[in-house]
């Protein structure tokens, strides 16, 4: 058995920032992370329907392609106590099942040829998204329309008992990995009791457990509505052609309540935290981690704190021995 060392420390941006591997000025100085941002250009237009729905466009014509995705405000930092894993439970069940229009979402990805297609969920947001030819955006916006407005009718019992199922024997394949577990206690270890980032976005086995039909309508009604949401097409298509497009499939859909995200300040520790664990793996590992502001944050006050990187894509900064 093997060791893994976790050492967790709050750090300030000056921090973060003073060991960015990034653009240096003349004198070797680092560039300030506003700096390295402000020369990173990707053009885009945008509109907004009046259900609330937010469309970002970019065009680029070097392939006859477009890139579809929705980006929800929600994420595991906004589930209550007692329904942690919530938010991927229900990635999943948008993802993998079928509405009331279309008996499975999946096959008409695969007729039209669609690439790249997945959902993920993170801390602050959770994502769908698939690349379509030209010739099926039309298609594949109808089926990303599908998914936002008109899941409810088509969830049964047996398909979110079907979905709770693969969610939990992913949480088993995870915790089952080597140092599967060292991200819980990094997490405990960084964030107090009631921190929106101290859980896991898979979750807990009880909470999965108990996880009822009416929950989980309940989360898709507080949290999916298109005023939550962010549309992004990328490639073969400009906002002149995608708003009668986008009109026509997503103009229907009703505005939900809008969506609260949970206040998630970074959190300063009194003194630096050092734990050990103990496991059945061949090599010792090392992690230090921080929770640190993200890397847009233009000022130190306490607001999303990103896990060594930006609050949209937080993940750990981790050194390994």
């Amino acid at each position: 058995m093997r060791a893994v060392f976790l050492a967790a420390a709050a750090v300030a941006l000056t921090a973060c920032a003073s060991t960015e591997q990034g653009a240096q000025r003349g004198g070797g100085e680092p560039a300030s992370v506003q700096e390295l941002l402000a020369g990173v250009d990707i053009p885009y237009e945008q509109f907004q329907l009046d259900n609330g729905l937010t469309v970002l466009v970019h065009e680029d014509r070097k392939a006859p392609v477009v890139a579809i995705a929705a980006w929800y405000n929600v994420g595991s930092k906004d589930e209550p106590p007692g329904q942690t894993g919530f938010a991927h439970l229900f990635e999943h069940i948008m993802l993998f099942n079928g509405t009331e229009h279309v008996p499975n979402l999946i096959e008409p990805l695969r007729e039209m040829g669609a690439t790249n297609w997945n959902g993920t969920t993170w801390f602050d947001r959770t994502n769908y998204f698939q690349t379509v030819p030209t010739p099926a955006l039309e298609r594949g916006l109808y089926i990303e329309s599908e998914r936002m407005g008109y899941i409810l009718g088509a969830l049964t019992q047996e398909r979110l008992d079907a979905q709770r199922g693969i969610v939990q024997n992913e949480k088993r394949q995870g915790d089952n990995q080597p140092y599967g577990l060292a991200f819980y206690r990094i997490l405990e270890g960084l964030f107090p009791e009631g921190h929106p980032y101290r859980h896991s976005t898979i979750g807990s086995m009880a909470d999965l457990d108990q996880a009822s039909l009416e929950d989980v309508r309940q989360w898709f009604r507080d949290n999916y509505g298109p005023n939550n949401a962010v549309l992004v097409l990328a490639g073969d298509i400009n906002a002149a052609e995608a708003r009668p497009l986008v009109q026509r499939y997503f103009g229907q859909i009703p505005r939900g309540p809008d969506n609260v995200p949970a206040a998630a300040d970074v959190p300063t520790l009194s003194q630096r935290i050092d734990a050990r664990m103990q496991d059945r793996v061949s090599n010792t590992r090392l992690y230090r981690t921080w929770a640190v502001p993200g890397v847009t944050m233009v000022t130190f006050e306490p607001q999303k704190p990103g896990l060594g990187g930006h609050p949209a894509n937080a993940r750990t900064a981790r050194g390994r021995l």
